[in-house]
């Protein structure tokens, strides 16, 4: 699995996720836009932007399990979903997976709100792919920072990651 402590970042679009993708010498294509500073939905914003169907534009969701902000997980859901907390907890065994606290979440992960990616974070966490994405021959997810995705194959994120399917999309 790749985290950011292994990795270096250089250059102007480098980020901890795109060392990730570079060094796993898996196919991948780097998708850059210009970021709308007052945009309410980070992802929304990709897939116009990209001219991407939004159910291939996945979102990456930090999820506090069983009231503890120190223990988390990554939920990975189409923007065009809702994360299902209740099947989130279920899946990893937890009585209650609630939404993240976002500071934390940008601590645990090291980046910001908006560019958080599922790759290179600074920990490992336990990582669910909605169950939707095994249907895609690829997927987008953000490159690390806002206006910049990684467009893979669903089976390499689980790979980098360390993930899994689950079925944590609602809608």
């Amino acid at each position: 699995p790749c985290l950011l402590a292994a990795l270096t970042t250089t250059g102007d679009l480098m980020t901890p996720a795109v060392n990730c993708v570079k060094k796993a010498k898996i196919s991948y294509q780097i998708h850059s836009y210009q970021h709308d500073p007052g945009t309410q939905s980070y992802g929304s914003e990709a897939a116009d932007a990209l001219g991407v169907d939004p159910s291939r534009v996945f979102k990456t969701l930090l999820v506090s399990l069983d009231g503890n902000p120190k223990q988390l997980a990554v939920g990975v859901v189409p923007v065009s979903c809702s994360l299902d907390l209740k099947a989130m907890g279920a899946l990893l065994g937890c009585k209650k997976a609630t939404m993240a606290d976002p500071q934390e979440a940008q601590r645990s992960s090291g980046y910001l709100l908006g560019g958080i990616s599922p790759l290179g974070q600074k920990k490992q966490l336990p990582l669910i792919l909605d169950r939707r994405a095994r249907d895609l021959t690829t997927l987008y997810v953000s490159g690390g920072k806002r206006g910049l995705e990684i467009e893979l194959s669903p089976a390499d994120l689980l790979r980098l990651s360390a993930g899994q399917y689950g079925e944590i999309g609602r809608g």
